[in-house]
């Protein structure tokens, strides 16, 4: 499907040196924010109105019966958004070397939690007579893992009161990195790695939290496995991403009787997005936030553990408790969910981990007293390794998170094709808009549109447009309209924004002293709106990434947002400026801004007389099998490999309609 533009035109596309004309639309301020930050406020404001929603249907909340079946619910979309689990396979566990330690032993232990997918773990034993509780530790986003000091202390602490602790390393910190560069060195380290595999997951309708919890649940399934712990005395407690994973954990696994997260839950009206394992598929709009982790498994004991001077906010994290202790007093268990804070900042200090032992020996041992912490000699990383040579992907066999979900996506695409060959073309493309929730055109509002001015240029003049879809949402384009018009028009995309091939003699030049109108547009978050995202991953996972996971988990696929803004600026231009009759409309697009390009024209095609797609994405399976793949986060769909790829959609345009241009690899580099 891959066809190929003539010189001529291949030229239109050679951006050139952009004019010393001020081409910039926008205002440095307009409703109440700045266009780089437009977007981020759009999306902000729906949140709040969701949350509302969630807030307002949390009060309607009285009976037992009406508890139970919220409980039932939310448990229910949180493990769909998951992607559901894998089958529990043979854990084939390894006791690799056993110490004596002061006061408690350990174990190395090595497990798989999917078919040689390795888990490196210790586990703390305590010099008690068994059987003893059994306590899950989850780690935060320490580089080392397990053998972070925080974690092993809290381990340590766990065992010298009587209970059992298996702190295991998550993927991409410890011994767990999952890509390595040739000399065994991580080329993508906890966040970071986290995220990166986030992109390719949620394609296949997963999520990096879907192995992390599964690592979890599997590292109960040892505990239980082993003789000397009482199966049914289960505990977890982490810190951190970890409070993250208990959070996740002691709301999905029943088995988990005792619940203390540290340094996690708050309120999602108080936290930005962050890695990828935090974002769960639109899970704003559903109302599933922090402190329905807590209510889906009451009236189960748990601690909240925080810090006041934590950059998850405390004032969030005492919203979401007086929340979930009013859900408690009406299952008629208060005593059940408490707080404590320390005056710290983010970290599982020794005031934290003492108060979840603490709140672990009340409700798995019946024992309430007041422990201390001793002071514990603290391994290296280097004594904590389980393996030989300190990373599982050095182990015969092993395979990643990565190789996991290529193995799913081979499945996904024979689906796929089963899929577009037994439906027709309106069927197939009528689940497209389900998924993506793109619109119908005659459901899209028209835009207000304003005239900011004009420049006058040599046989043609350039307006200044800000066209507005929506409240919030600011569009600005420049609309080159020639003296004389023969009736043609082409919408102009560029991922690099509309002033890059503005300049004289530039393709949008070239276009209109030919008599056409060419509208030059910058999408939502390109061009004069772009944002620019500022956490160590950004230049690989891409700009605006924090935007893109607040529109994920609001169910506003990026793309789809995008889509939208095609069709709505494709229609005004239909009628721009018009003579007698409706112009033509002809797409051109150039990057990042391809696949939703393709999309407009694939659900409304009577719209467009042609389609140019230059530098676009070839197909989203490629972006699966590429782990490094870089900039691809904005333009993924939850679960849309599920249902078709990027090709599906190009085939559904007429043959000699769609004209596609050095299409790109999940890397951005030339396909061929």
């Amino acid at each position: 499907m891959i066809r190929t533009l003539s010189v001529a035109v291949c030229l239109l596309f050679t951006a050139l040196p952009v004019t010393a004309e001020d081409l910039t639309v926008l205002p440095s301020k307009f409703d109440g924010t700045t266009p780089s930050d437009m977007v981020h406020a759009y999306l902000v404001q729906a949140s709040q109105k969701a949350l509302d929603r969630r807030d307002a249907e949390y009060e309607k909340l009285k009976t037992p019966e009406q508890l139970a079946a919220y409980q039932q619910r939310m448990r229910e979309f949180f493990v769909t958004k998951l992607g559901g689990f894998p089958q529990r396979t043979p854990l084939k566990p390894q006791v690799v070397a056993k110490e004596e330690r002061d006061g408690y032993r350990i174990e190395k232990i090595i497990f798989e939690s999917q078919p040689n997918h390795f888990v490196t773990a210790i586990l703390y034993l305590p010099n008690a007579k068994p059987p003893y509780p059994g306590v899950l530790v989850p780690c935060g986003h320490s580089y080392n893992g397990k053998a972070a000091d925080p974690y092993q202390r809290a381990s340590i602490l766990l065992a010298k009161n009587g209970m059992a602790a298996l702190c295991y390393d998550p993927i991409d910190q410890g011994e767990r990195f999952q890509l390595l560069k040739a000399d065994g060195k991580p080329l993508a380290a906890s966040t970071k790695g986290h995220t990166m595999l986030g992109v390719g997951s949620i394609l296949v309708g997963r999520n990096t939290a879907t192995y992390r919890i599964w690592d979890g649940m599997r590292g109960i399934d040892y505990l239980q496995s082993r003789p000397e712990i009482d199966p049914e005395r289960i505990g977890c407690t982490g810190n951190s991403g970890g409070g993250t994973l208990t959070s996740y954990l002691m709301a999905l696994d029943q088995r988990i009787k005792c619940a203390a997260p540290a340094c996690y839950l708050t309120s999602f009206r108080r936290l930005s997005p962050q890695d990828a394992e935090q974002n769960i598929h639109a899970q704003i709009t559903q109302g599933m936030g922090h402190a329905d982790y807590v209510m889906m498994r009451a009236p189960k004991p748990t601690l909240i553990c925080a810090a006041t001077h934590d950059y998850f906010n405390i004032l969030g994290t005492w919203d979401s408790f007086r929340q979930a202790k009013r859900f408690y007093t009406r299952l008629g268990f208060a005593e059940r969910v408490d707080l404590i804070e320390t005056d710290a900042k983010h970290g599982f200090t020794t005031q934290l981990r003492v108060g979840a032992v603490r709140w672990m020996r009340r409700w798995l041992m019946h024992v309430d007293d007041a422990i201390t912490e001793p002071e514990s000699s603290i391994a290296t990383d280097q004594q904590m390794y389980c393996t030989p040579r300190g990373q599982v992907m050095l182990l015969e066999g092993a395979r990643t998170a990565y190789d996991i979900n290529m193995d799913l996506e081979k499945q996904l695409a024979e689906v796929r094709k089963k899929l577009w060959r037994q439906s027709g073309k309106a069927e197939a493309l009528e689940e497209v808009r389900k998924i993506t929730g793109i619109r119908k055109l005659d459901e899209l509002p028209k835009p207000k549109v304003e005239n900011k001015g004009t420049i006058q240029r040599e046989g043609y003049r350039i307006d200044k447009l800000v066209i507005k879809p929506e409240p919030g949402i600011w569009l600005p384009a420049l609309c080159f309209v020639p003296e004389k018009q023969n009736g043609r028009a082409y919408l102009y995309l560029h991922a690099d924004g509309k002033h890059v091939d503005a300049a004289p003699a530039g393709a949008s030049e070239e276009l209109v002293k030919k008599g056409h109108v060419v509208l030059a547009i910058d999408l939502r978050g390109f061009g004069e709106t772009h944002t620019t995202g500022k956490a160590h991953w950004a230049p690989y996972i891409g700009p605006g990434w924090s935007d893109m996971f607040l529109a994920y988990m609001l169910d506003r696929p990026y793309l789809s947002m995008r889509a939208e803004d095609v069709l709505v600026c494709a229609r005004f231009l239909a009628g721009y400026k018009m003579n007698e009759k409706p112009q033509k409309v002809h797409l051109m697009s150039i990057g990042r801004v391809g696949p939703a390009a393709l999309h407009a024209a694939a659900l409304e095609p009577q719209l467009f007389t042609s389609v140019t797609l230059k530098n676009c994405l070839a197909s989203w399976s490629d972006v699966v099998h590429t782990p490094l793949a870089k900039n691809q986060l904005i333009n993924t769909v939850h679960g849309v490999l599920r249902t078709y790829d990027l090709p599906d959609l190009l085939r559904t345009l007429p043959e000699g309609k769609v004209t596609v241009v050095d299409p790109l690899n999940a890397l951005e580099r030339p396909l061929n």
